[in-house]
């Protein structure tokens, strides 16, 4: 007689739409804190029977000096430690292998982080037809953004606030991915009669590449901006003292990371520019993660000039493309 583990592998292996299990990787600096996520439930059950298969990594195995550092000071000064980008670089290559083309397109390496993009029903259901899944928990103030721009292929959020570390939100995408893969759950019909689900989102997976996934869910918001309401230059206004937008990206050591450099803005000591270049990044990457919070943000003329001014720039390049 069938075990419950067999008999789940059974029938998802009958849906005929996949043969090997689904792999999730995890690089954290806590390790210990999946040995909970990872044993309940349907995590636990999906594992048994070989629907996924989870490896956690140790982010510090991939330091070279004696106390393990992944983290160092931001460039252009600021509260908090960065996450270095040798170790993740070095970690998520270790990783991948020697991945051949078509392996790499079936596999998505993820970020976690405040400043991604939202991370909806749709995108779940993109993820869960892919063969491999790289999650990456950032840590401290944020991660280097050599590595959201040059290794990942999605900055991905799982919500409006902010959390010590992206390992809550690994274990809620590897939750919500699994759960829709053929034979994870009892009754294959439970994640078509449920919220958010919709016939895109079934089909959401058909895709020709792992930065392709899925479409923004958001609201797009489009120029001009200087409509809205701009605070006079030089003012203090409610987009300074509150921001309502995502954090500006991050940068440490090193200076230059292979052929990349860290902005001269923010190695020059000039804090007033310093504080304008971070404006402008925040900005920018809002418009492009989430342009849905540009909505309900009081914007100075400066803000509004740039962003529309930005805004055009996409387009044209889009159109061009």
């Amino acid at each position: 007689m069938l075990g419950l583990a067999e008999n789940l592998t059974m029938r998802a292996f009958a849906q005929g739409i996949r043969t090997l299990p689904m792999r999730f990787d995890i690089i954290t600096i806590f390790p210990e804190f999946f040995s909970g996520p990872l044993d309940w439930g349907v995590m636990r059950r999906s594992r048994a029977a070989s629907i996924i298969q989870t490896e956690i990594h140790d982010l510090r195995d991939w330091t070279r000096d004696r106390h393990n550092t992944v983290d160092d000071r931001p460039f252009g000064g600021g509260e908090g430690m960065v996450l270095k980008p040798e170790p993740l670089f070095e970690a998520v290559e270790s990783v991948l292998g020697p991945a051949g083309a078509e392996e790499r397109t079936s596999t998505a390496v993820i970020l976690l982080s405040a400043s991604g993009k939202a991370f909806r029903q749709a995108r779940a259901a993109a993820l869960s037809r892919l063969n491999r899944i790289i999650l990456l928990c950032g840590r401290y103030e944020g991660v280097d953004e050599r590595v959201a721009e040059h290794l990942v292929d999605h900055e991905l959020s799982v919500g409006d606030f902010v959390m010590s570390g992206g390992e809550l939100g690994a274990a809620i995408i590897m939750d919500a991915v699994t759960r829709l893969l053929p034979g994870a759950l009892g009754n294959e019909d439970s994640t078509r009669n449920e919220s958010f689900h919709t016939a895109d989102a079934e089909h959401a997976g058909t895709v020709e590449s792992a930065a392709g996934l899925v479409s923004d869910a958001n609201q797009p918001v489009t120029p001009p901006y200087a409509a809205k309401i701009a605070w006079p230059a030089g003012t203090r206004s409610p987009a300074e003292t509150s921001r309502g937008i995502l954090d500006f990206p991050h940068f440490t050591r090193p200076q230059v990371f292979r052929e990349w450099e860290v902005p001269p803005v923010l190695l020059s000591g000039d804090h007033q520019q310093i504080r304008r270049w971070r404006r402008c990044a925040a900005l920018a990457k809002t418009l492009r993660n989430r342009p849905d919070l540009l909505s309900d943000v009081p914007l100075t003329r400066e803000d509004a000039a740039f962003l529309t001014e930005l805004a055009t720039e996409t387009g044209e390049e889009k159109q061009s493309a």
